[in-house]
């Protein structure tokens, strides 16, 4: 009986290994260019989405500064923004000194660097788009406009810092405004 009992716990523990094919080569796939019935056009190869932009496409010309007008709602937008993707690493105030900083990752530069403050709008805005040094691309989670109005956001976050109370125009207060 015991024989029975470990030539049958043999039989049953085969049984789920015997359905399982490991190998990765024998997937269902189209090779490039076949055709396919699956498809009214009878090609595997499916058009592109219109749209689409090849990863190494040129960008073209950006501007140098800021396009627009520089309104409060764009200054808003900007703050949601930067607080939103910029802060965690160059502080609320942009200084460099973000809560990651904390944790361990490398300090990035502040905004009130001499270099910074001379820097033209446009790097800026080539820095979020396309990344430097330890710092990636944002360009697939802020749309074009955001990173504008993240730019103008660091301007007046640099003037905060340097500014002096004569240089508040006549008829500023510092009422908060509603919508």
């Amino acid at each position: 009986m015991k024989c029975c009992t470990v030539l049958l716990a043999a039989l049953l523990s085969t049984i789920p290994v015997s359905g399982c094919d490991q190998s990765m080569t024998e997937q269902y796939k189209y090779n490039p260019y076949a055709p396919s019935s699956r498809f009214t056009d009878g090609a595997s190869a499916r058009p592109l989405v219109n749209g689409t932009v090849a990863i190494d496409a040129p960008v073209g010309s950006r501007p140098e500064h800021i396009p627009g007008p520089i309104t409060m709602a764009l200054l808003r937008r900007g703050q949601e923004r930067y607080a939103i993707y910029c802060a965690p690493c160059h502080g609320l105030a942009g200084n460099g000194e973000g809560i990651v900083v904390e944790y361990g990752f490398p300090q990035p530069p502040s905004y009130m660097r001499p270099e910074l403050l001379k820097a033209p709008d446009k790097h800026f805005f080539n820095v979020i788009s396309d990344g430097k040094g330890k710092m990636y691309s944002y360009a697939d989670r802020v749309q074009p406009a955001d990173r504008w109005a993240i730019v103008a956001y660091i301007r007046a976050l640099q003037l905060s810092q340097h500014a002096k109370p004569s240089d508040v125009p006549a008829g500023i207060t510092l009422a908060d405004e509603t919508p």
